[in-house]
């Protein structure tokens, strides 16, 4: 029987440095992974790997930060390399990276449109493909989506657009890495209370998604909270384990489908 607890394993974070990233690294390695690869994009978010790196460490694991634009194939590749190269092994890997534009359909551009597909959906592919290739044995590997996948709204075209074809990545990978054990799932979150919600909306818009939800007031916001999610990443890269090919959406009932 496989041993799914984090007991050993080598977790790689895609957008591991802050917000929603920066708490599943220092959980994950709370949890028990021996070592973590923390992913960052650019300078702006060095200071904000080394601190998250700093408490992996702390926390008793071992770790590293890795910069790297992931919209370019290359650096995908070498994130997961240094990882091997590193420990010698990667089960977990997370994708956490992402990008909003909210605009009506009129005004999207085709710099937008290229923009948003290149960091959400190409990312996120070449992402599962060297996981698939470079995972070991009874793996696990989580995709952060957004419960707007499951939302009849205006504006939001190209975001949730550039996110959807993750569902089917998502599906096609758990069938091709199933046989050695691998899991593969998406998880979207409601908006959440991050610095990567709120320059999408106005004051009003925001006031509304802090109350769109069943269970907004059992939040200090109304929104998700980062850490409503990072148990459910977790539970799926430990004990559920059977779940795989599947898209959950945890929002507090913001979405439903």
């Amino acid at each position: 029987m496989a041993d799914h607890s984090l007991n050993g394993k080598v977790v790689l974070i895609g957008g591991g440095a802050k917000n929603l990233g920066g708490l599943i690294s220092r959980e994950l390695a709370k949890g028990g992974a021996a070592a973590v690869v923390v992913h960052y994009n650019s300078d702006a978010t060095r200071g904000a790997a080394e601190e998250t790196v700093a408490a992996v460490q702390a926390a008793g694991a071992k770790a590293i930060a890795v910069q790297g634009d992931l919209t370019q194939p290359k650096n995908v590749t070498r994130l997961f390399d240094e990882a091997l190269s590193q420990f010698g092994k990667i089960d977990v890997a997370v994708n956490t990276t992402g990008m909003v534009i909210k605009k009506p359909i009129v005004e999207v551009t085709e710099q937008d449109y290229d923009t948003i597909f290149a960091v959400n959906s190409k990312a996120a592919f070449f992402f599962l493909q060297e996981a698939g290739k470079k995972l070991a044995d009874n793996g696990k590997v989580v995709t952060i989506v957004t419960s707007l996948l499951s939302a009849y709204t205006p504006f939001y075209s190209i975001y949730p657009g550039s996110k959807a074809p993750i569902e089917h990545y998502t599906r096609a990978a758990s069938k091709e890495f199933g046989e050695r054990g691998i899991s593969v799932n998406a998880i979207g979150p409601g908006p959440m209370d991050t610095p990567f919600f709120y320059p999408a909306e106005s004051k009003e818009s925001a006031a509304y998604h802090a109350t769109a939800a069943a269970l907004s007031k059992q939040t200090k916001s109304g929104l998700t909270e980062i850490g409503d999610i990072a148990p459910i990443v977790k539970f799926l890269v430990t004990d559920g384990w059977w779940i795989t090919g599947q898209t959950i959406f945890a929002n507090g009932g913001y979405t439903t489908r």
